[in-house]
């Protein structure tokens, strides 16, 4: 077993042990009926880990653009584990052989009817992708460091549907984290002490 993985399983287990009052929450109204899905939060195993990342093609109907963790609804008899690594696998080639699961985190619960479970997950540093071009426009990874540094989680707010929203705004090279992918790391540096 890895140094990673030996620490994140002692940071996830830590982490969890109990709770926490301050994690993010979708600033919409929560549908009552929730639809489960789950994403894989992958960090990549090397010198400064990285969580692996991909941006939704700009002419998907929901999230175009969007920087995601890969994942998506969870079937019927599916686990969120077994779900977030179906979801890798279809969007980013990522093999179950190469995925050391942690665990499993808080769930998301969002304004668009989603209960997201992020599944945190170990991987090899250079693992050969195959982005499916009709989920993935482009992957790259985020330095855990980075994401998970309070100072560069920056609170945003917007009017939108007739209200001042806040939310939260990593940015990364060129590349902008935000809206439920951002609150979600957020939650995870509150339960994962790097």
């Amino acid at each position: 077993m890895s140094h990673l993985v030996e620490r994140l399983r002692r940071l996830h287990v830590e982490g969890h042990a109990s709770n926490i009052e301050t994690l993010r929450e979708d600033h919409r109204d929560i549908p009552a009926e929730l639809r489960p899905a789950a994403v894989l939060a992958a960090i990549t195993e090397r010198e400064r880990p990285g969580f692996l990342l991909i941006h939704r093609p700009s002419n998907m109907r929901s999230h175009p653009g969007q920087v995601a963790f890969p994942g998506g609804k969870i079937d019927p008899g599916e686990t969120p584990v077994e779900a977030a690594l179906r979801e890798a696998y279809e969007e980013l080639g990522i093999h179950e052989r190469d995925v050391t699961v942690i665990g499993e985190s808080d769930t998301y619960r969002t304004g668009s009817g989603y209960a997201v479970t992020p599944v945190i997950a170990v991987v090899p540093p250079n693992l050969e992708l195959s982005p499916s071009p009709t989920e993935v426009a482009a992957w790259f990874e985020a330095p855990v460091d980075f994401v998970f540094d309070p100072a560069n989680q920056v609170e945003q707010s917007a009017f939108w549907q007739g209200q001042q929203r806040s939310y939260i705004e990593i940015l990364w090279q060129d590349h902008r984290i935000w809206g439920v992918t951002a609150a979600i790391i957020a939650n995870l540096a509150k339960r994962i002490a790097w």
